[in-house]
């Protein structure tokens, strides 16, 4: 892999720029063109080729590609050197120097026999130097002003433009360091950013909180570093402002402008970056966010799932309706018990689902996955109350039934105790007939408070509750019902005949008047054809204990037998 060309910056030729043997003082030409000088240097034909052009390369760097498209200016100073001097930066600068140049101006020798053979010499070895701009000799700092005005020049060239090499390098080195924190600030973002990125969302609760935990911690840090980076371009820009801030006569050279330019210029990308960084974060988080809402859902979904999951199992136990009053009253508390242990689940799958719609409602981006999950435990829900109250429906009718069946049953039994308590001798006479029959009617008006008036009625009412076996048992008690209801009928019959029977009639006897107590009464002769009258008689059979009737079985007779003497 082709490694990065690296530009030049101040702090990799550090010490070939405290040499000072070339600087950029920042002054311009009429024409805005940059000025680069070379000071008086004793060693200069000492300094290796390489620190030569490293240092010429960086300061051609410097300026904006604006101003170094107009190409550069040269001033070389050799007043105090000699002509050899003269010549040896004239050839160096005519190999070496890389950027466009526009003008090269000498300062020459200022003694007398250096500064003739610099001008003998200028003249013979023009052509060596393999310049195509003019290069223009100079007796003095004088001659200078005449192409350069004093505002951009040093005081060491009789200008007015205040530079100190140092601060110079200070600036210089500072400005490159912020723009690489700049640089690295934006690649640990966008570096970041694409971890972020390409982050698969994890499965379960803990994870997605360690995630979102370490994400927010590292975004924390790079906030941090931003903050730094930003506090330490406006200290940067205040440095170099420092001298029109100090005195208000004071300006700012034009490379000094471009200095601040280029520190304006970072701050704003770093302005940039953080925003977009800020705007991708907001997303993130945000994702990061539902993602832990959603692995939260999922894990209460599932915990309420397997609630509601065992409360219907449960549910669908109770399958009994119970064959007799205190099994359905059973059922019926268990019914209660397993209703009241149901509300704490279907509370929780109601809030949860409530939450879900909230996440829907707050466009959360898993809306597919939390929908049916809410429509699932409505669902369940429903299926509970509705399967509870059905059930309830299911148990009151059997409740219901086994009442009536239980009541039926002892009707009977209060019947035929009450046909079999009825004294035969008391029945002989009109008026203990007539209170027996007054009993009996009494006794069957209480078949209309039980319903028991139409038995085929209340078998149909409750047919589509009947088990085969609760069928069979209701078909006994029904068919028992019609039985003693037959005993019933027959005995009304009899008392009824009983009480409607008159009374014989007593036939009158004189008395004779000679009778007296010692005398035989004489016989009476009855009418030919007259018979004894007979009385007519009749006498119940009373009903043996061993044939009671008892719930659940048929009748072992179909009526009272009545036997007529």
């Amino acid at each position: 892999m082709q490694q990065e060309i690296r530009p030049l910056v101040a702090v990799d030729i550090i010490e070939q720029l405290h040499r000072q043997f070339a600087i950029l003082s920042g002054g311009r030409g009429k024409d805005g063109a940059p000025i680069i000088t070379f000071p008086e240097f004793a060693g200069f034909s000492d300094i290796p080729d390489e620190d030569f052009l490293n240092v010429v390369t960086y300061l051609t760097s410097i300026p904006s590609l604006e101003a170094a498209s107009i190409g550069f200016i040269i001033i070389i100073d050799r007043r105090r050197d000699k002509w050899s001097a003269v010549k040896a930066s004239l050839t160096r600068i005519a190999v070496t120097f890389p950027g466009n140049l526009q003008l090269v101006f000498v300062l020459r020798p200022s003694r007398f026999i250096q500064r003739t053979i610099a001008d003998i010499g200028i003249k013979l070895y023009r052509d060596d130097f393999k310049m195509k701009v003019p290069i223009i000799m100079l007796n003095s700092v004088s001659d200078l002003h005449g192409y350069i005005d004093k505002s951009q020049l040093t005081r060491e060239l009789g200008g007015t433009l205040e530079y100190g090499h140092s601060q110079w390098i200070h600036h210089r080195t500072a400005i490159e360091n912020f723009a690489m924190t700049v640089k690295t600030t934006a690649q640990m973002l966008q570096t970041f950013g694409t971890d972020l990125a390409e982050t698969e969302l994890p499965n379960d609760v803990q994870c997605t909180e360690e995630l979102l935990s370490a994400h927010t911690d590292h975004h924390s840090k790079l906030k941090d570093e931003l903050k730094l980076a930003v506090k330490q371009g406006a200290t940067l820009l205040t440095c170099i402002r420092e001298p029109v801030t100090r005195s208000a006569n004071s300006k700012l050279s034009p490379d000094e402008l471009e200095n601040v330019a280029t520190v304006e210029r970072l701050l704003a990308q770093l302005d940039e970056t953080e925003k977009a960084f800020d705007q991708f974060w907001t997303k993130h988080h945000l994702k990061l966010e539902q993602c832990l809402q959603l692995r939260h859902f999922e894990h209460d979904f599932r915990e309420v799932k397997l609630a509601l999951d065992n409360l219907m199992e449960a549910q669908a136990g109770f399958a009994d309706i119970g064959d007799s009053v205190t099994r359905v009253e059973h059922l019926l508390r268990e019914q209660k018990q397993l209703e009241e242990k149901g509300q704490e689940p279907l509370e929780k799958a109601q809030s949860l689902a409530l939450h879900g719609e909230q996440l829907i409602q707050n466009n959360h981006y898993a809306v597919d996955s939390i929908r049916p999950k809410c429509v699932e435990l409505r669902r369940i829900c429903d299926d509970f109350t509705n399967e509870t109250k059905k059930k309830y429906d299911i148990l009151g009718k059997s409740l219901e039934l086994h009442k009536q069946l239980d009541k039926a049953s002892q009707w009977c039994e209060a019947g035929i105790y009450l046909l079999a308590s009825q004294a035969v001798d008391k029945c002989q006479s009109q008026e203990g007939a007539e209170t027996a029959l007054v009993e009996i009617e009494k006794f069957l008006v209480t078949a209309k408070e039980h319903q028991l008036s139409n038995p085929k009625e209340f078998y149909n009412q409750f047919d589509m509750i009947l088990t085969p076996e609760i069928k069979a048992n209701a078909q006994r008690i029904l068919q028992k019902l019609e039985d003693v209801q037959e005993m019933f009928d027959k005995r009304q019959v009899s008392l009824k005949k009983l009480a409607a029977k008159q009374t014989r009639p007593v036939q009158p006897v004189a008395p004779h008047p000679e009778s007296s107590p010692k005398r035989a009464s004489p016989k009476i002769t009855r009418p030919a054809g007259v018979g004894r009258p007979r009385t007519a008689a009749f006498r119940f059979i009373p009903i043996p204990a061993t044939l009671y009737l008892v719930a659940g079985r048929g009748c072992p007779f179909s009526a009272e037998r009545l036997i007529r003497n």
